[in-house]
């Protein structure tokens, strides 16, 4: 009796209702939406509003609840090999983007944790910068700049190095650079955060050995960074997959991914079964990424 009345003593709830908040808030902003994508891709599309079937009726003659689940959605994916392509150039461009974000993001995050620590706030600060302003605003900005007139193309006509202006806008190049721009600072942070907390002693013992700066860091600082690099590629890949913004509005219409194709399907067919089912297929392909970062973090927390 004592046990259970400890459950309602007064730090007991306080301690379970802390705990509990972010269960209730991934329950609702993350379970309950994802049960209502799955059971509109077990639909079927109608002329209606919304234009989905319902997947339960009640038959008043037989006072049954008939329940019907369509996976004619599921085969559409398999048959038009437009989703598959879509799925794979999604994954290409997000691997690549990752690819060259971590190329680039390393050595600044390197360079930040040598710095003082006055001048780290400093460039912390300038990384964290464009979060101030709108990633729609960012991507504008991009625009302006690439584009046959823009400032790009006219510095290089005024210093000489070409005679007319060159395409940079909708193309893949401008994709990648805008992709790298926007999720850069995604990447810098978790490995600033890694590469902070390493001893720097290990580093002088290494030197004092004889190592040499590159044997240094490929024995000493990457193998201590690898939770950053790990946090850090999970951030930039996962929500490079299903970019929409930036591939629309750099890239061009030729650019295929899936994000374009889920954006077609929800608003320009209005077919929202088969868009819920290229979603959940979507997020079925991300669960391993997701699931290696978990795992991550676990062990980097352990540590």
């Amino acid at each position: 009796m004592k046990r259970f009345l400890s459950l309602f003593s007064k730090d007991s709830l306080g301690k379970k209702t802390i705990i509990g908040i972010p269960y209730i808030w991934f329950l609702i902003f993350f379970l309950l939406p994802l049960f209502y994508v799955l059971k509109i891709s077990f639909s079927e599309s109608i002329i209606a509003s919304p234009p989905i079937a319902p997947l339960f009726e009640y038959d008043g003659d037989e006072q049954t609840l008939i329940s019907t689940l369509r996976l004619s959605n599921y085969g559409y994916l398999i048959e038009d090999n437009l989703y598959l392509l879509a799925y794979l150039s999604s994954i290409k461009i997000a691997f690549f983007s990752t690819l060259i974000t971590l190329l680039i993001g390393y050595p600044m995050a390197l360079a930040i944790t040598r710095a003082n620590k006055r001048l780290q706030l400093a460039l912390l600060l300038l990384v964290m910068l464009p979060f101030f302003t709108s990633l729609l605003i960012r991507v504008y900005a991009w625009i302006g700049i690439l584009r046959t007139d823009g400032t790009i193309n006219t510095i290089l006509m005024f210093i000489g190095v070409i005679d007319e202006p060159i395409v940079l806008l909708q193309t893949e190049f401008a994709m990648y650079l805008g992709i790298v721009y926007a999720y850069l600072p995604f990447m810098i942070l978790p490995l600033y955060a890694a590469l902070e907390k390493q001893d720097k002693s290990l580093l002088e013992a290494a030197r004092d050995l004889g190592a040499s700066p590159a044997i240094a860091f490929l024995t000493v600082t990457l193998p201590a960074s690898v939770s950053g690099i790990v946090a850090g590629c999970m951030l930039v890949f996962i929500p490079a997959v299903g970019e929409f913004v930036i591939p629309s509005l750099l890239g061009g219409e030729s650019t295929l991914m899936i994000g374009r194709v889920l954006w077609d399907e929800f608003f320009a067919n209005r077919d929202w079964p088969v868009a819920s089912a290229v979603a959940i297929v979507m997020l079925a392909i991300l669960i391993i990424p997701i699931m290696l970062f978990q795992n991550q973090q676990a062990k980097s927390s352990g540590e």
